[in-house]
Parts: structure tokens; C-alpha cells; sequence
């Protein structure tokens, strides 16, 4: 299948899967391209997409999601024989208060070595107790329930 006929106007990242807008393209498969952002993280930091317009996590396919992490994974061991970080962050975010910006799926694999600029990604923040946790898990499982009965509906 193909997937450079489905862009959407105006999107930077469908600009560069088509050919119209340059980029430091390190690899391409039939269904994703990984290239360098215009202002990286640390060295090697890498963008993955998928070459089909996909908004974001929330819109994602499971035919889609399936190339995508095969190149991600391909992506994430070049990065480690070309560069030897000494670890790796794999980062998405999904809505603008996640800081998503470009509206294209798409995945950072960011190199990591000790003082590399990047600060700690997640707070610090307090075990918030048994019985919230437990709440939680209760209405997250049934949320997944439920997003999976939508998924087999399709």
C-alpha cells in the first residue's frame, strides 16, 4: 500500500514525506521516513512519522502502528551503533497541552548522555495512596474496555 496519497494541506511534515519541503532523511520504508529536526534535543535526536497524515496518537491505526514502531526500533539501534548514547528517550505527545506543535504523528528518538542539556522529564511528585490508585485503575480499565470495544467495531 502506498501512503504518500494521503496528506493533508498545509501539514510541514506531509510537505517532506512528498519531496516539497527538504530534510535530512536517515531512512524510508514503504509506509514511514525518519529525518532530523530543523532544532534537535541533543545529537542524533530523530524524527520517525507515518508517511500517511495521522493527527496524532489518538488517530492512530493498528496497520499504521505496526511500520511505525518497526522503524522506530530500526531508528532507535542505528542511533545506538552510530553513536553510542548512553540511553534514549522515545518521546510523542498528543494535543497542544502535551506540546504537540506539528500535528502530524510523530515520534523523537532523543540520544541521552550524562550533562547533555536535557533536563528530567518527569516531576517529582508523591504516591498519591491506595485508594485513589485503586480508583484510578478502576476507571482506566474500564476506559480501555470501552476504547476496545470501539476498536472492534471499526
Amino acid at each position: 500500500m502506498s501512503t504518500r496519497g494521503h496528506a493533508a494541506a498545509g501539514c510541514p511534515f506531509c510537505e517532506i514525506v512528498a519531496g516539497r519541503s527538504p530534510a535530512r532523511i536517515v531512512h524510508e520504508s514503504p509506509h514511514t521516513l525518519a529525518f532530523l529536526p530543523l532544532r534537535p534535543a541533543t545529537r542524533g535526536h530523530t524524527l520517525v512519522v507515518p508517511k500517511r497524515h495521522v493527527t496524532d496518537l489518538w488517530q492512530l491505526d493498528t496497520l499504521t502502528a505496526h511500520p511505525l514502531m518497526e522503524s522506530v526500533l530500526l531508528v532507535a539501534q542505528g542511533i545506538r551503533s552510530a553513536l553510542s548514547p548512553e540511553g534514549l528517550n522515545l518521546i510523542n505527545s498528543a494535543g497542544e497541552v502535551a506540546s504537540q506543535t506539528v500535528f502530524h504523528l510523530h515520534m523523537h528518538l532523543v540520544p541521552r548522555w550524562p550533562d547533555d542539556g536535557m533536563r528530567h522529564l518527569w516531576p517529582e511528585s508523591e504516591n498519591p495512596g491506595d485508594e485513589q490508585l485503586d480508583s484510578l485503575t478502576r476507571v482506566l480499565r474500564e476506559g480501555i474496555s470501552e476504547a476496545g470495544g470501539r476498536a472492534s467495531g471499526r
